[in-house]
Protein backbone atom coordinates (compact mmCIF):
# COMPACT_ATOMS: atom_id res chain seq x y z
CA UNK A 1 0.00 0.00 0.00
CA UNK A 2 1.45 3.31 -1.22
CA UNK A 3 1.02 5.97 1.82
CA UNK A 4 -0.67 9.10 1.56
CA UNK A 5 1.59 13.08 1.50
CA UNK A 6 0.63 14.30 4.37
CA UNK A 7 0.04 17.56 2.23
CA UNK A 8 -3.06 18.65 0.39
CA UNK A 9 -5.05 21.33 -1.18
CA UNK A 10 -9.00 22.71 -0.13
CA UNK A 11 -10.58 23.97 -2.71
CA UNK A 12 -13.74 26.15 -2.20
CA UNK A 13 -15.55 26.63 -5.12
CA UNK A 14 -17.59 29.53 -5.30
CA UNK A 15 -20.13 32.42 -7.67
CA UNK A 16 -19.46 36.03 -7.43
CA UNK A 17 -22.64 35.76 -5.71
CA UNK A 18 -20.91 33.91 -2.97
CA UNK A 19 -22.77 30.72 -3.41
CA UNK A 20 -20.34 27.71 -2.26
CA UNK A 21 -20.58 24.03 -3.28
CA UNK A 22 -20.29 21.72 -1.01
CA UNK A 23 -20.34 17.68 -1.64
CA UNK A 24 -21.02 14.99 1.02
CA UNK A 25 -18.64 12.40 1.70
CA UNK A 26 -19.22 9.09 0.60
CA UNK A 27 -17.55 6.97 3.13
CA UNK A 28 -18.78 9.63 6.05
CA UNK A 29 -22.47 10.04 5.35
CA UNK A 30 -23.35 13.87 6.40
CA UNK A 31 -20.02 15.28 6.33
CA UNK A 32 -20.30 18.01 3.78
CA UNK A 33 -16.98 19.51 2.46
CA UNK A 34 -15.57 21.40 -0.09
CA UNK A 35 -12.91 20.02 -2.59
CA UNK A 36 -10.43 18.19 -0.92
CA UNK A 37 -7.22 16.10 -1.89
CA UNK A 38 -3.56 14.87 -1.55
CA UNK A 39 -0.53 15.39 -3.50
CA UNK A 40 -0.09 12.13 -5.48
CA UNK A 41 3.87 12.73 -5.78
CA UNK A 42 6.10 15.28 -4.16
CA UNK A 43 6.59 16.23 -7.95
CA UNK A 44 2.80 17.01 -8.56
CA UNK A 45 2.67 21.08 -7.67
CA UNK A 46 -0.34 22.37 -5.57
CA UNK A 47 -1.87 24.17 -8.11
CA UNK A 48 -1.26 20.55 -10.08
CA UNK A 49 -3.03 18.93 -7.20
CA UNK A 50 -6.10 21.67 -6.75
CA UNK A 51 -6.79 21.16 -10.54
CA UNK A 52 -6.47 17.50 -10.89
CA UNK A 53 -8.60 17.07 -7.41
CA UNK A 54 -11.61 19.38 -9.12
CA UNK A 55 -11.44 17.68 -11.96
CA UNK A 56 -11.69 14.23 -9.92
CA UNK A 57 -14.28 15.34 -7.51
CA UNK A 58 -16.62 17.64 -9.43
CA UNK A 59 -16.17 17.20 -13.93
CA UNK A 60 -15.14 21.10 -13.83
CA UNK A 61 -12.14 22.65 -15.65
CA UNK A 62 -10.33 24.72 -13.62
CA UNK A 63 -7.84 27.43 -15.42
CA UNK A 64 -5.22 29.68 -14.42
CA UNK A 65 -8.26 32.53 -14.94
CA UNK A 66 -10.35 30.97 -12.05
CA UNK A 67 -8.33 28.97 -10.20
CA UNK A 68 -6.27 30.94 -7.73
CA UNK A 69 -3.92 30.08 -4.78
CA UNK A 70 -4.89 31.94 -2.11
CA UNK A 71 -1.46 31.64 -0.53
CA UNK A 72 -2.46 30.49 2.73
CA UNK A 73 -2.22 27.22 4.65
CA UNK A 74 -3.38 25.23 7.89
CA UNK A 75 -1.77 22.48 9.76
CA UNK A 76 -4.67 20.13 11.31
CA UNK A 77 -4.68 16.83 13.09
CA UNK A 78 -5.60 14.13 10.67
CA UNK A 79 -9.10 12.19 11.85
CA UNK A 80 -8.55 9.11 13.76
CA UNK A 81 -10.31 7.30 11.32
CA UNK A 82 -8.49 8.43 8.23
CA UNK A 83 -5.04 8.15 9.59
CA UNK A 84 -4.32 4.22 8.33
CA UNK A 85 -3.97 6.08 4.73
CA UNK A 86 -0.64 7.87 6.09
CA UNK A 87 2.84 6.04 7.09
CA UNK A 88 2.75 4.77 10.85
CA UNK A 89 2.98 7.93 13.10
CA UNK A 90 1.53 10.80 10.77
CA UNK A 91 -1.41 12.46 12.46
CA UNK A 92 -0.98 16.17 10.97
CA UNK A 93 -1.56 17.22 7.14
CA UNK A 94 -0.83 20.13 5.72
CA UNK A 95 -4.04 21.83 3.98
CA UNK A 96 -2.83 24.77 1.23
CA UNK A 97 -6.26 27.15 0.34
CA UNK A 98 -7.92 27.53 -3.09
CA UNK A 99 -10.21 29.60 -4.62
CA UNK A 100 -12.16 28.27 -8.27
CA UNK A 101 -14.68 30.94 -9.14
CA UNK A 102 -17.74 29.77 -11.34
CA UNK A 103 -20.17 32.15 -12.78
CA UNK A 104 -22.80 30.56 -11.70
CA UNK A 105 -23.96 27.52 -9.59
CA UNK A 106 -23.30 24.18 -11.35
CA UNK A 107 -24.77 20.66 -11.61
CA UNK A 108 -21.47 19.14 -11.39
CA UNK A 109 -20.44 15.17 -11.74
CA UNK A 110 -19.15 13.79 -8.76
CA UNK A 111 -16.97 10.41 -8.36
CA UNK A 112 -19.59 8.05 -6.73
CA UNK A 113 -16.73 6.39 -4.39
CA UNK A 114 -15.81 9.69 -3.34
CA UNK A 115 -19.15 11.77 -2.51
CA UNK A 116 -22.53 11.38 -2.89
CA UNK A 117 -24.45 14.89 -3.00
CA UNK A 118 -24.25 18.30 -3.85
CA UNK A 119 -25.48 21.35 -2.74
CA UNK A 120 -24.90 25.45 -3.51
CA UNK A 121 -25.74 27.29 -0.18
CA UNK A 122 -24.45 30.93 0.37
CA UNK A 123 -21.33 30.99 1.60
CA UNK A 124 -22.45 31.43 6.05
CA UNK A 125 -24.99 28.40 5.72
CA UNK A 126 -22.07 26.62 4.02
CA UNK A 127 -19.60 27.24 6.69
CA UNK A 128 -22.28 26.19 9.23
CA UNK A 129 -22.86 22.93 7.20
CA UNK A 130 -19.12 22.07 6.71
CA UNK A 131 -17.51 19.20 9.35
CA UNK A 132 -13.89 20.37 8.89
CA UNK A 133 -12.81 23.64 11.09
CA UNK A 134 -10.52 24.43 8.63
CA UNK A 135 -13.24 23.86 5.90
CA UNK A 136 -15.51 26.37 8.33
CA UNK A 137 -12.83 28.97 8.01
CA UNK A 138 -11.79 28.83 4.63
CA UNK A 139 -15.39 29.81 3.91
CA UNK A 140 -15.97 32.41 6.35
CA UNK A 141 -12.86 33.94 4.70
CA UNK A 142 -13.77 33.60 1.28
CA UNK A 143 -15.22 37.41 0.94
CA UNK A 144 -11.48 38.91 1.41
CA UNK A 145 -10.69 36.88 -1.58
CA UNK A 146 -13.68 37.03 -3.81
CA UNK A 147 -13.34 39.93 -6.36
CA UNK A 148 -14.54 43.60 -5.63
CA UNK A 149 -18.44 43.83 -7.06
CA UNK A 150 -17.95 46.57 -10.26
CA UNK A 151 -19.78 49.93 -9.35
CA UNK A 152 -21.48 51.54 -12.23
CA UNK A 153 -21.74 55.67 -12.47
Amino acid sequence: MTHKIPESVLVVVYTPAGYVLLIERADAPGYWQSVTGSRNTLEESLWETARREVAEETGLCATPDTLKDWKEARVYEIYPRWRHRYAPGVIQNTEHRFGLVVPEPLSVTLCPREHVRQVWLPWQEAALQCFSWTNQEALRDLPQHMPAPVSVE
